[in-house]
């Protein structure tokens, strides 16, 4: 929503840090995110109890920040140098940076509302902002890499985006012009989407409808989902020739789940594509989602 924090990326914070609550990180762990979040953790934890529904994209959450902070590590140790967090919102990986060390440097974009909130948020809970390079982005005006240029970013050099929790909430044209930014670079990126609502029947379909009149209500809806066919065509056209598209049955298979989804069940998906450098390693990591 226009002039204020992100509302959804609130969401999305709180089911990270309620999943370090109830299910002890068992997918994710995220030793910042219930301070980040500044809730009480006996009401966020209260309040996911009496909405089990939400446990589906609690899971998610948590998975797909798994498989993406797996990824990184895995370009960090090939020597990648440059980390970008595109809508952060509370997302703690720049804090927590594992890397940080061996000079992996985290860059984080967004809104500048949502950024504001994020500092403040920051400050609140004593952490290290220095840790971060921040750049704030109005993505109707900017181009975000000019933006992160100013604070540093190196547009020559390979770099890693996170894109999680976001590509729902743009338009087709949005997503496909920032894949095509990234395509044209030597860069690898993690993201999410959703399939369609017709995708889904039962309690599943319920649920989801009833998400997106609620994000709806708070002035962020969802403007886009594809089915997989269809999100595949987009990356070609965007001009990613490498990617992985998990669906529910493939992440939990990454995630050592020992009863799996049917294929084909609809749901959250989680895309690796990279481009140019490192497409060697990607060939052979992702041979076994095949």
């Amino acid at each position: 929503m226009q002039g204020q924090a992100s509302l959804t990326a609130k969401g999305a914070a709180t089911h990270r840090a309620v999943h370090q609550l109830l299910e002890k990180g068992a997918i994710f762990r995220d030793p910042l995110a219930v301070t980040i979040l500044g809730e009480d953790p006996d009401a966020i934890v209260k309040e996911a109890t009496e909405n089990p529904e939400r446990r589906f994209m609690r899971m998610f959450v948590a998975g797909r920040s798994r498989y993406a902070e797996d990824r990184i590590a895995e370009a960090a140790a090939r020597g990648l140098r440059q980390a970008v967090v595109l809508g952060a919102g509370l997302d703690t990986f720049g804090l927590r940076n594992p890397y940080r060390g061996s000079g992996l440097r985290v860059f984080e974009v967004d809104h500048p509302k949502t950024q504001e909130w994020k500092r403040a948020r920051i400050g609140a809970a004593g952490l290290d902002a220095a840790a971060v390079a921040f750049a704030s982005v109005d993505f109707e005006r900017q181009n975000f890499l000019d933006e992160l240029a100013k604070v540093g970013f190196d547009r020559s050099a390979p770099a890693f985006f996170l894109w999680l929790g976001v590509v729902p909430y743009l338009t087709r044209e949005a997503i496909l012009a920032t894949l095509a930014t990234l395509a044209r670079a030597p860069t690898e990126v993690v993201f999410d989407y959703a399939e369609p609502v017709e995708s889904f029947q039962g309690p599943r379909r319920a649920y989801i409808e009833q998400f997106r009149a609620r994000v709806a209500a708070l002035g962020e809806p969802v403007l886009s989902a594809f089915r997989p066919a269809e999100m595949a065509r987009l990356l070609h056209e965007a001009g990613f020739e490498r990617f992985a598209d998990l669906g529910p049955r493939e992440l939990a298979l990454y995630l050592g789940r020992v009863s799996p989804p049917a294929p084909d069940t609809p749901g959250g998906h989680v895309v690796h594509a990279t481009s140019g450098a490192g497409s060697r390693d990607f060939q052979k990591k992702n041979q076994r989602l095949a």
